[in-house]
């Protein structure tokens, strides 16, 4: 069994399901132990709608894993996202003391970057620093202990609903477990899937879930840009629903790697379903275009997205490449079907189907 010290505890409360993670913390880095999942029914696009099924998913999710890990899990890190969510900018600058960058003289230039108009129903989320600058010298990551008279820092700020952080950390309090600190999705699975050389060279990291998709946008190893999407995986199940005329659990099959059509004479051609994904894929990264637009950072972003699908996990055939001034290209190339160019609404967008 674990040292109960040595234990951090992950805890993502996702739409459709709700993920429990232990790592075990040593020298070497952090081991997984132990991992427990459970449907999540309680959330709507990453917001807490249900507050009774939420916490019981949660229980769920926290006994499996405590079984898997042999320990007894008190304590969580919980992750947050939702639309919600915004993050922005800031600049700060303060006179040092001593003409010697000190401890003291970094708070206050953080303190004083943060010093910005947040409306009473938001709150601070996360202060991230991208860069300090020393007398107008640029790109420093540590400024602590070297020489000048005028210290800047540039900083993104993450802001979220009152209320949502609120209702995640009740949630996670009736289930007996206290909350260590909220942690924004895109951040923790930023720190999941990205080496140094990808954060230093630019990369956009879109983590596709079932009720939101959440974009970060990275380089000169700082995050540059922060928001998430209410759209996701149940939004491609509901528009094969609808378009096939069929249940939402049939729907979810539909997108399943194994589904093999079986249509008669008379009925809807499969490549209905598939028209419906493509449509729903390209709003998604119409959006993330949107989004990234009028981004300083889009010129330098090297041409490559991380994307995680979880709310498109059984979509094998989905690729995300980003192209110039960070314009990006979804394409599919699905099995089972007819290859064929599905949606011309945007040029950028090539979704193919294969049978």
């Amino acid at each position: 069994m674990a040292k109960k010290d040595s234990l951090i505890v992950g805890l993502d409360i996702g739409t459709t399901k709700i993920c429990a993670v232990v790592g075990e913390a040593s020298p070497e880095g952090i081991a997984i132990v132990g991992i427990g999942t459970h449907p999540s029914d309680g959330l709507r696009k990453g917001v807490v709608v249900n507050i009774e099924s939420t916490v019981n998913s949660i229980k769920r999710a926290v006994e499996e894993a405590e079984l898997m890990a042999g320990c007894e899990i008190n304590a969580v890190y919980a992750g947050i996202a939702g639309g919600h969510i915004e993050g922005v900018n800031s600049h700060g600058v303060i006179a040092v003391k001593n003409r010697e960058v000190s401890q003291p003289d970094i708070d206050r230039v953080i303190d004083a970057a943060k010093a910005v108009a947040i409306p009473f129903d938001r709150e601070v989320i996360h202060i991230l620093p991208q860069e300090y600058l020393i007398d107008d010298q640029g790109g420093i990551q540590n400024p602590l202990g070297m020489s000048g008279v005028r210290l800047e820092a540039k900083v993104h700020i993450v802001t979220g609903a009152v209320t949502s952080a609120q209702n995640i950390v009740k949630c996670c309090q009736r289930a007996g477990l206290d909350v260590c600190d909220i942690v924004l999705e895109s951040l923790a699975s930023a720190e999941a899937v990205l080496n140094p050389q990808e954060r230093r060279l630019g990369v956009a990291l879109v983590d596709f879930g079932g009720g939101t998709s959440d974009l970060a946008i990275f380089s000169e190893h700082s995050i540059r840009h922060s928001s998430v999407l209410s759209l996701g995986g149940n939004n491609l199940t509901n528009d094969i629903a609808v378009g096939l005329r069929t249940p939402v659990e049939e729907a979810e099959k539909i997108k399943q790697p194994e589904w093999k059509p079986d249509f008669g004479p008379a009925e809807i051609h499969p490549s209905a379903g598939v028209t419906a994904i493509g449509a729903r894929m390209a709003l998604v990264a119409y959006n993330v275009n949107l989004d990234t637009s009028n981004f300083e950072i889009a010129d330098r972003i090297a041409k490559q997205v991380r994307h995680i699908s979880g709310g498109l996990r059984y979509c094998k055939g989905i690729g995300i490449e980003l192209k110039d001034r960070g314009i990006v290209q979804v394409s599919m190339n699905m099995t089972d079907y007819t290859k064929t160019a599905l949606y011309r609404v945007f040029e950028l967008i090539k979704i193919e189907a294969r049978r």
